[in-house]
């Protein structure tokens, strides 16, 4: 029996055959185990609207019309988010009931409840200055802890709003206000265009 060596050309059409399957692979896998619907174009809608409601918080002559205007943008922002975020699941032929999906959401959603029972308990004290930071910061949390198990700019975010709130709970009422628009309006728009151009939306 003779064996007919394999030319170069061969080997390297061999070897690209290879690689491309190693990358299915761990694309497949990395798909299975990371929630990837994390909604980038979403994320920067909601960070112009609350651009907007930065700017319009600041003009308010109460602070409770400020909390009404925030509590506002907080609702457009979660029927935004989850909106964008079904329909990239469904794009992606994705199940935001998958296990990836309810790993993300145990870690994210517990310190935004925790936020808004806090929230609660400072309006009630009248304590409105601490409302940015602690915003900032109980966000800025849930997102790390839910990009653990999501593509790897998520925790970034989440650090940055992190380090944002930690500033924001040492400004004056009005400064923090705009701190607000520079996390949820300012980070969401640039880490929104991020995610899109990199995961597909």
């Amino acid at each position: 029996m003779t064996i007919v060596p394999l030319n170069s050309r061969s080997t390297v059409f061999l070897h690209e055959q290879a690689e491309a399957n190693l990358r299915f692979i761990r694309e497949t896998m990395e798909r299975a185990t990371l929630f990837t619907a994390v909604p980038g174009w979403g994320m920067a809608v909601i960070g112009l609207t609350a651009c907007v409601a930065a700017v319009l918080a600041a003009a308010q002559p109460t602070l409770w019309r400020w909390l009404l205007v925030w509590v506002s943008e907080s609702a457009l922002a979660l029927a935004i988010g989850l909106t964008a975020m079904w329909r990239k699941a469904r794009r992606q032929d994705h199940s935001l009931a998958s296990a990836a999906a309810r790993r993300f959401f145990f870690a994210f959603v517990p310190p935004l409840v925790v936020g808004g029972l806090l929230s609660v308990v400072l309006v009630d004290h009248r304590a409105y200055d601490v409302l940015p930071g602690l915003w900032l910061l109980l966000y800025g949390t849930g997102v790390m802890a839910g990009g653990t198990f999501s593509v790897r700019v998520v925790p970034a975010l989440g650090g940055a709003f992190l380090l944002l709130g930690s500033i924001t709970l040492f400004l004056p009422f009005p400064a923090a206000n705009w701190a607000m628009g520079l996390g949820f309006g300012v980070l969401h728009l640039g880490f929104g265009v991020l995610i899109a151009r990199r995961y597909g939306g």
